[in-house]
């Protein structure tokens, strides 16, 4: 593998972090979110500094033999952890458990990260390698200590996440198993990884060569991996996302036809609030619902109940279910009510002997169905042009 190979997916994934950065800043103190930035943060160092240049560089420029292979090994260890962190956290529970758990695997990781520098500094690797390291001294003194440690630490890291990760898939739908089955597919690269490895540095102890698989086979297994689960960790969160965003704006634009029916009859002496054409699509929603509510109450006088059962009858003789039913009555009674409010602001005379809801804006109601049906549903519109008729009156 060349550099390249290593210093693209760093860069993506680096990109990806900055991306975070902004969140990370405005909630410092939710766990999901850091672990997630540590765990983009040290997947793209771990390719940055595995690569080849970077090994040779980083040997160079410290004076000191093999020094990049104990870096990268802590990085890995370390990045290891991040994965197991992210998971616990990501899973939720009681935060004290969340948080204890979290806590033992970085103090685990903690000590592994301290006896692979302590095993380089006892051991003697003083022949450079940038690609074979882990085969050419298998059998030296605590270097094969930190080799074999490296491996273990990261094996157990990925057989724990595969088997917890897969577990959690099994619960859950949607997003959230798709970023689950990635991040196991990736471990399972991983697992391959370390197999490949272990069976390079046993056959070296057996007398035999089998280098290729660790200096040819196992380094893109690794880069395959570490890029697949950063994957997964990342697509559910975005995703995520992007799905409540895209759902929130349809409610926004469903809610538009009951919207504008109300603001007909909204009194013109008052001023509206208008929100920035930049401002969260979750607050403009929100500001949307409350202008709706404020429209229920100023046609609240024009509620006709008998309208209402009328309607719903009509309805349900329609086929339509009981849910959407109540939905269509709620929107014919809007419809007129608005028609009525608009007459008398218009000095027609109204009249309001009939029976109206009580306390009408209180009553939960399905507000992007009664949308729906102020746009959609016959039994509005022929309600509609019974109150726009010139014999209508209320």
């Amino acid at each position: 593998m060349n550099g390249e190979d290593y210093y693209i997916p760093a860069a993506a994934l680096w990109i990806a972090l900055a991306f975070k950065i902004p969140s990370l800043l405005r909630n410092w103190r939710d766990p999901l979110l850091r672990a997630v930035c540590s765990l983009l943060t040290l997947a793209g160092a771990v390719f940055a500094f595995a690569a080849p240049p970077t090994i040779a560089a980083v040997n160079r420029l410290t004076g000191i033999p093999n020094v990049s292979a104990p870096l990268v090994y802590c990085l890995i260890s370390a990045f290891s952890a991040s994965c197991l962190v992210l998971i616990v956290n990501w899973r939720g529970g009681p935060p004290e458990r969340t948080r204890e758990v979290s806590r033992r695997w970085i103090i685990c990781y903690s000590i592994v990260i301290v006896a692979l520098i302590v095993f380089f500094a006892l051991g003697e690797a003083p022949e450079e390698h940038l690609r074979d390291l882990d085969t050419h001294y298998s059998g030296t003194p605590f270097i094969r200590e930190m080799i074999v440690l490296y491996l273990v630490a990261h094996a157990v890291a990925a057989v724990v996440m595969v088997a917890m990760c897969w577990r959690w898939a099994l619960q859950v739908h949607g997003w959230l198993r798709t970023g689950l089955v990635i991040i196991v597919i990736g471990y399972l690269f991983n697992v391959s990884y370390d197999v490949t490895k272990f069976a390079a540095i046993g056959a070296r102890w057996a007398g035999h060569d089998w280098d290729g698989l660790s200096t040819f086979v196992a380094p893109p297994l690794a880069s395959l991996g570490a890029l697949i689960s950063s994957i997964g960790f990342v697509v559910p969160l975005v995703c995520q996302r992007a799905a409540d965003h895209w759902r929130a704006w349809a409610t926004y634009r469903r809610l538009g036809t009951l919207w504008r029916e109300l603001q007909s009859a909204a009194p013109p002496d008052i001023p509206r609030l208008r929100i920035a054409w930049w401002s969260p699509v979750d607050l403009r929603v929100t500001q949307r619902e409350s202008d709706i509510h404020d429209g229920f109450l100023n046609i609240a006088p024009y509620l006709d109940a008998d309208l209402h059962n009328h309607a719903y009858g009509q309805a349900i003789a329609h086929g339509t279910d009981s849910d959407m039913a109540r939905s269509v009555a709620d929107a014919a009674v809007v419809a007129a009510a608005v028609q009525a409010r608009v007459s008398q602001r218009n000095g027609d005379s109204i009249d309001f002997s009939q029976d109206h809801y009580p306390d009408p804006v209180s009553r939960p109601r399905d507000l992007v169905r009664i949308s729906h049906a102020l746009r959609h549903s016959p039994v509005v519109a022929a309600v509609r042009r019974n109150a726009a008729g010139p014999e209508s009156g209320h």
